[in-house]
């Protein structure tokens, strides 16, 4: 339904499809874990995620992946309480091009701002992610 209505110029399917897109590129997922969990509770809520955060924000033009998620990453140390999406998100700047020694120095510059508890734990949510790719910590 979602093609014929984009098919017909509704500017809402535009919107979600490329949300979709975008998302699938920079996770690796299409999304549908997102909307079966908030499918009983807030199903507009996962279709939000998708228009604006994905298919606006994240597709915007002035700047590149890598640096979308490297600032997201940094945005969610400063939180200090978002640790879920901390975790997709620190997956997901490795997936745009992000090194492992980018997100550690991301979040330690993080520790200046949001403070030192809130830049441990998402090290300790980046040990968990790099652990999972295989990805340790360079020698020397």
């Amino acid at each position: 339904m979602a093609d014929e209505e984009s098919q017909n110029g509704n500017p809402d399917s535009d919107r979600l499809a490329r949300g979709k897109a975008r998302l699938a590129e920079i996770t690796g997922r299409s999304g549908a874990e997102v909307m079966a969990a908030l499918g009983e509770i807030a199903p507009d809520f996962a279709r939000y995620i998708f228009e604006f955060g994905y298919g606006d924000i994240y597709s915007r033009p002035g700047l590149d992946l890598r640096t979308r998620m490297l600032s997201t990453v940094a945005g969610l140390v400063a939180l200090g309480h978002a640790e879920r999406e901390l975790e997709v998100h620190i997956g997901s700047a490795l997936n745009v091009g992000a090194t492992r020694e980018e997100v550690v120095e991301v979040i330690m510059q993080m520790a200046l701002y949001a403070g030192f508890p809130a830049a441990l734990d998402a090290l300790f949510i980046a040990r968990k992610v790099f652990a999972e790719r295989g990805l340790t910590p360079p020698q020397g």
